[in-house]
């Protein structure tokens, strides 16, 4: 009983909760998510008065209220006006949409009025708006400029898609907003790391190309930028310094171990004979230390001045270990034991021991070309 009855409690209360919110809502002004949450309630509830009351009062505000800010909108000296039209519009549907989809709603309000024409006259307005702002301010040809001329041809293209060539005006601010990177070929001063450094090479290229999609920076390799006929803003040096490859270490540990009570043979009598054996075991421990540091360096393309220059270090460390013993081998432990069956691991070839120091080397690189170009 006690349960039904804090089940009921809790449904009565959540009712109560949507019935308050939305009046409050219609109370304080905020008349369209008063209809949302109204219509909401009817869904489940098609004979909440209260519901339909706060539907009918919210619904003729909220109209009223976008209409007024549109003819203000119209006659305001703004000079992108027709976006806060067509915002209002989208709103005015988006409620009507929004009672034609509740039935019970529509017992409230039978007739709501959906502003499709106005709407599209309003968009291709605020598109014409937005494409001849971006076109002056690309004429300025300053990077600033055209970053916000980039952001004014996406808005002329959402307000009506592919309006006229706002596809290629995209693109073509988009260059000229985008600061240009020339990326030197990563420096190793040895042949046989080659394959190994040309992955390291192709995981920046792909890292740079994903940053270049959300982002004013544009990296290219050098054939590229000449292919194009472009100029640099920056150029990013990397090279591999003071690396070393294969360090090897092997130690030896030697114990002397014993177990106590192992049953070593028989009496004449047949009785077991418990005794104490030992053994001697020789542990060895291999490691193979590898590192290195990247040296990363920004310079100006028209000055050769430094701007930015960061060295990033990385290790790995290849581990192996094995074990003989002399003696009983029952004094050894079954880990023991199947160490000392463990013959010697061969160690990677050097290519795979350089690519391996590389990879926490990468997330540094990566991380430090992010926090750099952010301010760009």
């Amino acid at each position: 009983m006690i349960k039904k009855a804090l089940f009921y409690f809790i449904a009565l209360s959540l009712v109560l909760q949507s019935c308050s919110s939305g009046t409050k809502l219609l109370e304080k002004g905020n008349y369209d998510n008063a209809v949302f949450t109204a219509v909401k309630r009817l869904k489940s509830n098609g004979a909440h008065a209260k519901s339909g009351q706060t539907l009918a009062e919210a619904y003729d505000l909220a109209v009223k209220n976008h209409l007024r800010k549109i003819e203000q909108a119209k006659y305001s000296n703004n000079g992108f006006k027709w976006d806060e039209v067509v915002y209002n519009y989208e709103d005015l549907n988006a409620l009507a949409e929004a009672i034609e989809g509740c039935p019970s709603c529509q017992k409230i309000i039978p007739r709501t009025t959906f502003y499709t024409s106005e709407l599209s006259f309003a968009r291709s307005q605020a598109a014409e708006e937005r494409y001849l702002a971006a076109n002056k301010l690309l004429k300025e040809n300053k990077r600033e400029s055209a970053k916000v001329a980039y952001r004014y041809f996406e808005l002329a293209d959402y307000f009506i898609p592919n309006y006229k060539d706002v596809k290629a005006k995209l693109n073509e601010a988009y260059y000229a907003a985008a600061l240009k990177v020339v990326v030197e070929p990563i420096r190793v001063n040895s042949n046989l790391y080659k394959l190994s450094n040309d992955y390291f090479q192709s995981k920046l290229d792909e890292f740079m190309s994903s940053y270049e999609t959300k982002n004013f920076v544009m990296f290219f390799r050098p054939e590229d930028l000449r292919r194009q006929k472009l100029q640099a803003d920056h150029v990013m040096i990397f090279s591999f310094d003071d690396f070393v490859v294969g360090q090897t270490y092997v130690k030896e540990r030697v114990e002397e171990v014993k177990k106590e009570n192992v049953l070593v043979g028989y009496t004449d009598q047949k009785r077991p004979v418990y005794s104490t054996v030992k053994a001697t075991l020789s542990v060895f421990d291999k490691t193979i230390s590898s590192g290195g540091q990247l040296d990363l360096t920004i310079l100006d393309a028209r000055t050769n001045r430094l701007i930015n220059q960061q060295k990033m270090p990385g290790t790995f460390v290849w581990k192996d270990s094995w074990a003989s013993y002399r003696g009983d081998d029952r004094a050894l432990s079954n880990e023991q034991l199947q160490l000392c069956r463990k013959k010697e691991g061969m160690p990677p070839p050097p290519q795979t021991l350089f690519l391996e120091f590389t990879k926490p080397i990468y997330s540094q690189a990566t991380s430090a070309i992010t926090r750099f170009y952010s301010q760009y």
